[in-house]
């Protein structure tokens, strides 16, 4: 299951004299994505090779390095940790020695593959969004089951009888607090799909 990052990662090494910094982070638009490499880019640096990936969506940029030897393997990092709404930037000060490039794409890839392995993730959970109406005693109770199946309420909209929410939740427990849901309430509980 794809998951992506909790906030900004960064990790640095040097190779062959050239310096690599590549940092890490969440993304939820394209538009995060390049406000992210535009604001942590170095001008000074020789280059600022980056990758995003957000759903189906991606790009990637060489920054002057000779095609495909950076851009394409951060991309591929990025893949290969199951990430997604995800944005690396890899910054690299040249140190005067040649790498090749099979030594460009390990160097880039490679900075991007351990930034991502020693960030902190979440996974990113598929949900569906389900209606439900409760008595104003019943809603905390509602609201702690939901939680402990990692559910989101999206809204909630109090009237006369109680409260009418709308909520989002995982597949995988739409059984499961349904049942616990009828049981607290006596089967007047119901989640209809939205």
């Amino acid at each position: 299951m794809p998951s992506t990052l909790l906030d900004l990662c960064e990790y640095r090494e040097e190779i062959r004299k050239s310096r690599f910094i590549t940092l890490a982070g969440p993304i939820s638009s394209a538009a995060e994505a390049m406000s992210f490499i535009e604001r942590h880019s170095d001008l000074a640096a020789t280059h600022n090779c980056w990758a995003w990936k957000l759903g189906a969506q991606y790009r990637s940029s060489d920054d002057g390095e000779p095609g495909g030897t950076a851009g394409r393997p951060i991309l591929a990092a990025i893949e290969a940790q199951d990430c997604d709404q995800v944005v690396v930037l890899v910054i690299r000060w040249y140190g005067g020695i040649q790498l090749g490039t099979g030594g460009l794409a390990r160097a880039y890839g490679g900075g991007a593959n351990k930034c991502l392995q020693q960030a902190p993730k979440r996974l990113l959970v598929q949900r569906s969004h389900f209606s439900c109406s409760c008595s104003f005693s019943e809603l905390a109770l509602v609201k702690l089951r939901l939680a402990e199946v990692d559910g989101l309420v999206l809204d909630e909209q109090f009237t006369a009888n109680g409260v009418d929410l709308v909520i989002a939740l995982g597949d995988a427990h739409l059984a499961p607090l349904q049942q616990q849901l009828a049981d607290l309430s006596r089967g007047r509980i119901l989640l209809e799909a939205r």
